[in-house]
């Protein structure tokens, strides 16, 4: 806020006692008109940015602070360099922002956008545990909530249609569909993600033994997995994915059970960045 204001940005801090009262004090303030909505945090406050001025023109800039920062990290941005990210937005206040692509959520639950990754497989059930823990921060936390669900987990049946395409049965120990390239804290689950591209990446990592599976996972986090046999990627703008007893998390937040139907939202967020 005062890294703004220092560089002659009229700001205001807007604050809330639940993540819901600020998404609706939010909602409003951007409904009411104003210039930019800047969100400071991680992946979650991200969402709640895109959710905010999807669709309405209000440009959103990201300062990155959270525990992953997936998004950010997409963007180039550090959390521990915050006046890289707030000397973007000011000099992308005045250039114009970009318009980028997020993924459009519905099911059962309603319905959201997502910006980053959606995830319904093991990496959801990680997820979960991941926030529910206190310690560590960052990446470890997703390395350790990993290395205590791989010992219980087991590879789910999913029927996926891509494009409203013939329904598939998809035997798979992780899904994602993906508009950006990270997860879990820097993981680069789909490299050639691209949120200008008007597209959404389906990845699956078919069944694996837990000797297997862990012994491909370091290579997630340079992008290399994706030359392994077991490891299929494809391209949409609507995907369908129907599991039983499965639940997804986008952006690292809980979003609901499956169905859902993810489609790709193009341009429907102005980016300052």
């Amino acid at each position: 806020m005062l890294a703004l204001r220092e560089r002659g940005i009229d700001a205001e801090l807007l604050e809330a006692p639940s993540f819901g009262q600020l998404q609706r004090e939010t909602a409003l303030r951007v409904k009411a008109g104003v210039r930019a909505l800047v969100v400071l945090g991680g992946d979650g406050m991200v969402q709640l940015g895109f959710n905010a001025v999807a669709t309405t023109g209000t440009p959103l800039g990201v300062v990155p602070a959270g525990t992953r920062n997936d998004f950010a990290r997409m963007l180039g941005l550090n959390p521990k360099r915050p006046e890289i990210a707030v000397e973007r937005i000011v000099r992308a206040l005045e250039t114009g922002p970009q318009p980028v692509d997020a993924a459009w959520v519905s099911g059962a639950f309603g319905s959201r956008y997502v910006a980053g990754v959606f995830s319904a497989g093991f990496d959801a059930v990680v997820n979960e545990r991941a926030n529910a823990m206190r310690w560590p921060r960052g990446p470890q936390r997703y390395n350790l909530a990993m290395m205590r669900e791989i010992v219980a987990f087991k590879p789910r049946s999913y029927t996926v249609s891509i494009d409203g395409g013939a329904p598939q049965q998809v035997p798979a120990m992780l899904i994602s569909v993906a508009n950006s390239q990270y997860l879990g804290g820097g993981m680069r689950i789909v490299p050639q993600a691209s949120i200008t591209d008007g597209l959404l990446d389906l990845v699956v990592i078919s069944p694996l033994s837990r000797t297997r599976f862990l012994a491909i996972f370091p290579s997630v986090f340079s992008g290399k997995h994706i030359t392994h046999a077991a490891v299929r990627i494809q391209q949409g703008k609507r995907f369908s994915i129907q599991a039983l007893d499965t639940r997804g998390f986008g952006d690292c937040e809980e979003v609901g059970a499956l169905p859902v139907e993810i489609a790709v939202a193009p341009g429907a967020v102005h980016l300052l960045f």
